[in-house]
């Protein structure tokens, strides 16, 4: 059996994965948490387990300038500090969960060949923790960086949270269509398993089988609630000249932003 030790217990996919573990794979693995935010993580024997898993991070806070600082402790050098104890106490494997935000504002197809270009305090610092940890890796410590797309499922927060409150004021949509690489909680629990017993390494980039159209998702969330949703294509051309603008909120919601089938 192999422990895992999840650093960021107040973590949405923390908290998930240690029940989907617990319900579905208990006899393979163990998950154990630990808070980051306290500093309980400098003075947890890293010893007794075989992997790190990586969560803590800040994220879903409108940024400012003045908290870059903020950033980098939380997202780089607590990511690069926890990777180090690893190493040293003789872990075979760490996870650090990234994000596609390392992209920055690249629309379409996101391929193997694609230069990251953040744009974001978070976006940033996440690739940089990326890079330093990567240093480390060598035939005996395996580190696994996930670039995940958009995450949702119950209880999820963050853009997917956001998205769901919105879509409960939409009565009319655009029949506009798109592609957005995004992966639902439970997927992106199996990956990790996967990741884990087959003692994976490298830079990984999980994902549903199917890509999400925003206004079929938008249109499915609405009818989950047992509302009914108009469509209407008034308003796709206004649409199609705003998507093209980097960084704005159509280009968010309606744009085209998904990983290449042939990326794992």
């Amino acid at each position: 059996m192999k422990k895992i030790l999840v650093i960021g217990a107040n973590s949405y996919i923390g908290k998930y994965f240690k029940k989907f573990v617990d319900n579905n794979y208990k006899l393979l693995l163990k998950v154990e948490m630990v808070s980051a935010s306290n500093g309980e993580w400098e003075n947890k024997d890293f010893t007794q387990y075989d992997v790190i898993l990586h969560l803590s991070a800040i994220v879903h806070k409108r940024e400012k300038k003045s908290m870059m600082k903020m950033y980098e402790k939380v997202n780089y050098q607590l990511a690069v500090n926890s990777a180090q104890k690893a190493k040293k106490n003789g872990i075979s494997q760490f996870v650090f969960m990234s994000s596609a935000a390392v992209y920055g504002n690249i629309s379409g197809c996101i391929t193997r060949d694609t230069i990251p270009r953040p744009i974001t305090l978070y976006g940033k610092t996440k690739l940089a923790a990326e890079n330093e940890i990567l240093k480390s890796q060598d035939k005996d410590f395996k580190v696994v960086i996930l670039r995940t797309p958009m995450v949702y499922g119950k209880g999820c927060k963050g853009n997917y949270a956001r998205l769901v409150k919105l879509a409960k004021y939409l009565f009319v949509i655009p029949n506009y269509h798109n592609k957005r690489s995004m992966v639902s909680i439970e997927n992106l629990c199996e990956f990790l398993v996967n990741v884990v017993v087959n003692e994976s390494k490298g830079v990984f980039y999980p994902q549903n089988d199917s890509f999400i159209d925003t206004c079929e998702l938008i249109e499915g969330i609405r009818k989950d609630s047992g509302k009914k949703t108009r469509r209407t294509q008034c308003a796709n051309w206004i649409i199609s000249i705003l998507v093209k603008k980097k960084g704005g909120i159509f280009q968010k919601i309606f744009g085209d932003f998904y990983y290449d089938k042939t990326l794992i």
